[in-house]
């Protein structure tokens, strides 16, 4: 009886599975995708030559004239980025003096909590 539901039940999940995978939609035939692709081509969505995937670049708003202004005032306050590091972000300010620094330094290492090697952080 077990041996007999088993199989039956197996069966059901074949056919239901074979069901989907019939329901799915055909492959277009070649004389679908040329009509497609013609369409396509004449509307002038069809992407052209190696830059097919490329993105426009982005227009400015303002005037070559406005921006150069602007860059100069930005040189005359001093707040203009230069260098290669333009943008970067600046390394923080330690706020101990090196003397306090080295104590702590001293006194983990004495008590033995100074994490040493790579994997010090993982515990």
């Amino acid at each position: 009886m077990k041996k007999s539901l088993i199989t039956l039940s197996a069966l059901i999940a074949a056919v239901f599975a074979s069901q989907s995978v019939l329901a799915q939609e055909a492959p277009k035939a070649r004389a679908e995708v040329k009509k497609e692709a013609a369409a396509a081509e004449k509307a002038g969505t069809l992407p052209k030559g190696e830059d097919a995937g490329a993105k426009e670049a982005a227009k400015s708003t303002k005037a070559r004239a406005e921006v150069k202004k602007e860059a100069a005032a930005a040189e005359k306050a001093g707040t203009a980025p230069k260098g290669e590091g333009a943008g970067a972000v600046e390394k923080a300010k330690s706020t101990k003096a090196r003397a306090d620094v080295k104590k702590e330094a001293a006194a983990a290492e004495k008590a033995g909590t100074n994490p040493v090697g790579e994997g010090a952080a993982k515990k």
